[in-house]
This record gives C-alpha cells, structure tokens and sequence, in this order.
C-alpha cells in the first residue's frame, strides 16, 4: 500500500513558527509535504517575513482568503480548500496547527471529505466559550485522528471530554522554535534597531485578540493600566489593533511601532523587564526567555505559567495591571519554576514519528 500524502495548512504568524521546526522534523524523516497558506495573515510583517526569515518552505497554494468576519473567513478558507483537496486522490492526511479560523476550516474540509486529521497544539482549553480560539480548538479536536498535545493538563482536558484515542504527549512545538531561533536572533538583530532603550529599561506589549482589540472600553483600561506603569513600554501592532486605534491616543511612556519577524520579537522580549501581552504564545516564549509575563485576559490556556506567578491574569483592569509590574519588580528572577523542562524528544520529531506512522497506516 503506497504511503498516504500529507496537506499542511497554515495561516497566522503562530503558526508559520510551528510549521517552520515540524517540516524541518518531517523533512529529516523523509515525509514530503504539501503546504497551503490561507491568507488569513496577509500583512507582509505578520506572512511573507516569517517565511523568510525562518526557512519555511515556499507554500504550494495560496488561498489569498484575507480579512473578514469569523463566519465569512471561516466559509472563504473552507471555499478554496476544498476546490484543491477535492479532485485529490483520497490517500491524504491533512496536518493543523493551533486554534485559529485557518484550523478550524482545514478540519472541516477535511472531515467531510473524509481525511484523517492531524491536530499539532491539540487539549488546550480556556473554556471561555465566548472566545472564537476555544470554539475552533473543541471543534478540531473532536474531529481530529491524531492529537499531538503540548502539555499534560491537555491531554487530561481531552480525557474528562472522552477522548484517549490517538492522543499523545509530545511536548510544545514552540519549545523548539524558541531554543533553536533565540541564538539566531541575538546574533543577527540590532536591539538598538528595535528600540532607543537598553536591555532591562522597557516593557513589551501585544494586543490583538478581539475580545480587547473590538470593544473600545476595554482598549482604554489596557492603555490606561500601561500609562501607570511609569516605564518605556514597547508595543508592535497587530494590523486589528492599528485600524481600533484611530480614537484612541497612546499614552507618552508607549512607543508603537509595526509588527515584528519572529527574530525580532525574540529579541526584544529576551532584553524586556517584563511582557504584557494577550497571547498565548509570547506567554510560553516569555518564560522560556526568563521574562515575567502579565496576561491582558481572565484566563489562560497555559495555566501552568501561572505556578510560582511567573504569569499574572490581570484582564484589563488598570489596577491590577499596575500592580503586577510592581509585584515583578519586588520579585525580580525569583519567579521562576520548573514549567516545561526539556523532553527526551523534541516535540517537532515527536510530531514528525507520529505522522509518519499515520501515513504509512
């Protein structure tokens, strides 16, 4: 029986990171792989530069899906992905990262079209159904063939929901992009370049999820909080964050500035005296880098950050932003703990022997 194809789809910057240390894993394997970009991020800052600068191979289709409501990018991604899997022969795997409208499409496509589906970032939860991302990850999962999950408590969120079938403890994918590119970044990006500001003398901030980002209240408090800070902070757009702020004037101490390569990121989170941020991602990669995290929302899918209060869920109340930079700087490095300690095998090859053995089923 030949060996059955593998599809990876990939649309937002988390994701293309993800895909850069997996099909570097695949490729060593000796899995060939076919990549389709959705489109979902389109801006050159947050597609073509991860690309670039991460050695991620060029996509073989490109949906060119863009911007739009969840319904309507949801509907677009699944449109055009099903015009290319369709006339394909049946033998296909198709292989999603994470939990955006771009995983949750693939998925669809693919379960109606009856593929087997890979899930890599599979178990987490908030379970904050009002949050898109969690809505996308219960729905993959169920669907999913293979569950590769980051972190034990994921593989129990997928147990208490029922499913043990096709689950595995990899490790976090992340992991190996943030040790493997780190080094890269500290010798080939100029901080100097990033910001006027010497290692230890600011904060980074991110902002981008919709629950912050579309309700101009909750803009005002995040930036109200960062004003009280009383230190430079640094924060990198999210093109939705850029077109919410024409009512909103950032406060003196905040520098804006365009979105980040995912080198340049690394280098201004691993010199930062703190991050604040509504990502999941810099959640885990602050930490890996030894910098505190204060998380702009009510709750986390990386609960384990918060052992030790290396990470804070302060939402967007001014005070409680405030006092989180304080209790950092009482605290200093004494924050950290053993979250995430290195696995025998990287989860990138993890994922790669586990996708092998699904192709050759």
């Amino acid at each position: 029986m030949p060996l059955r194809r593998l599809i990876t789809v990939v649309g937002a910057r988390p994701q293309f990171v993800k895909a850069a240390m997996v099909s570097r894993a695949l490729a060593s394997a000796g899995i060939s792989e076919r990549l389709i970009h959705s489109g979902q991020h389109y801006d050159p800052g947050m597609s073509q530069v991860f690309f670039e600068e991460l050695d991620v191979p060029r996509p073989d289709y490109y949906l060119e899906v863009g911007s739009g409501s969840h319904a309507a990018q949801t509907g677009r991604i699944m449109e055009r992905l099903e015009e290319i899997l369709r006339p394909l022969r049946s033998d296909l795997v198709v292989q999603v990262y994470g939990d955006t409208n771009t995983t949750l499409a693939a998925a669809l496509v693919a379960a109606k079209l009856g593929h087997p589906i890979v899930h890599v970032e599979a178990g987490l939860r908030s379970f904050n159904r009002s949050m898109p991302e969690e809505i996308n990850r219960l729905v993959t999962d169920r669907l999913s063939t293979l569950l590769c999950c980051p972190t034990e408590n994921a593989v129990r969120h997928l147990a208490a929901e029922g499913m043990t079938e096709g689950v595995h403890l990899t490790g976090d994918v992340m992991y190996d992009a943030t040790r493997h590119f780190a080094g890269r970044a500290d010798e080939r990006v100029d901080l100097s370049r990033l910001t006027d500001h010497g290692p230890g003398e600011y904060v980074v901030a991110t902002v981008h999820r919709a629950e912050n980002t579309d309700h101009p209240e909750v803009l005002k408090r995040i930036f109200a909080g960062l004003a009280r800070l009383h230190v430079p902070v640094v924060m990198p757009l999210h093109p939705r964050t850029r077109a919410r702020l024409a009512d909103h004037a950032a406060p003196a101490n905040v520098t804006l500035c365009e979105p980040l390569g995912y080198l340049a990121m690394l280098k201004l989170m691993s010199h930062a005296r703190a991050v604040f941020t509504d990502s999941g991602g810099l959640q885990k990669e602050a930490f890996w880098l030894n910098v505190p995290c204060v998380t702009l929302r009510a709750e986390t899918e990386w609960t384990e950050t918060l052992e030790g209060g290396w990470n804070q869920l302060v939402g967007s109340d001014p005070d409680a932003i405030a006092t989180a930079y304080s209790r950092i700087a009482d605290a200093g490095k004494s924050l950290r703990h053993a979250f995430f300690a290195a696995p025998k095998e990287s989860a990138s090859r993890a994922v790669a022997r586990l996708v092998g053995d699904l192709l050759a089923a």
